[in-house]
């Protein structure tokens, strides 16, 4: 449990691969929670059905397994009429915030828990992306000023899920101050670089991913190489095999809404054996 009464402890475990990537979800959940005692955990599910994209089931299943929301990136398209009917029927997923206003779904949830009001919200980079999303900094601008920006007791989370290192650097320092914690995710490779900015906000660029250890960012090996080295398309697969978790655990004050510690972390599946 955090060590004060006066911390909320969040736990972001990073992209669920596929159904080995949620079995392992449903392996460690447990134990996670046991060691850390989270208020509440959050994974971002946009690999969850098949590697790509997201589905009823998927989305089920992981809320079977302990997790609390979710959230997407640009995958989240990859099977259309299913992640719509997620959309539709859950509000604990929610996809990029930043996507234009007619696209089925939100961009943020907002509940109240254990004695505060806190509120996710989903971005989505534009560096290397597709599908070109709105400028998530003048997006999220916008939408914070709406709101009017932090109230006293509310903790928000932004998932910024995008490829370049850079964009994602600049987004921690444009929000710092103004959210509880700025975790990105999409590369599928955890970075070393947690820490709590100036203003109070956690900051890490990727929080890396839940699949098979042995594989490239959770998919089979043989198709990737063949496809770096030919330069022709290929089916990329999930693989099987050992499982990792990699996640981040943050804890912040009840009363201002800034991060005061957290770390990031990888088990392995032989962990949870």
């Amino acid at each position: 449990m955090p060590d004060s009464p006066s911390l909320f402890r969040l736990v972001f475990i990073g992209d669920v691969i596929g159904r080995h990537g949620r079995r392992m979800v449903s392996k460690s959940l447990p134990r996670i929670r046991e060691r850390f005692e989270p208020h509440l955990v959050i994974a971002n599910g946009e690999n969850s059905a098949g590697g790509l994209g997201i589905v009823p089931k998927s989305a089920g299943q992981l809320f079977d397994s302990g997790i609390d929301l979710i959230t997407t990136g640009n995958h989240i398209w990859d099977k259309r009429e299913a992640a719509k009917e997620v959309l539709k029927n859950d509000p604990r997923v929610i996809r990029p915030l930043n996507f234009p206003p007619k696209a089925p779904g939100k961009g943020y949830h907002e509940f109240h828990i254990e004695g505060v009001d806190f509120l996710l919200i989903n971005l989505q980079g534009r560096v290397f992306m597709e599908p070109v999303s709105e400028n998530p900094f003048n997006c999220v601008d916008l939408f914070l000023q709406s709101r009017g920006e932090r109230e006293k007791n509310r903790i928000v989370m932004v998932d910024f899920h995008g490829e370049a290192t850079a964009e994602k650097q600049a987004m921690g320092y444009f929000l710092d101050g103004r959210v509880s914690a700025i975790l990105g995710t999409h590369t599928h490779i955890q970075t070393s670089d947690f820490r709590i900015l100036p203003g109070g906000s956690a900051y890490q660029t990727d929080v890396g991913m839940t699949g098979t250890l042995d594989s490239v960012i959770g998919m089979k090996k043989e198709p990737i190489l063949a496809k770096f080295i030919d330069g022709m398309g290929r089916r990329f697969e999930v693989v099987n095999g050992e499982q990792i978790i990699e996640m981040t655990v943050v804890d912040v004050d009840r009363a201002t809404g800034k991060a005061v510690s957290g770390d990031y972390h990888r088990w392995y599946e032989r962990d949870f054996d």
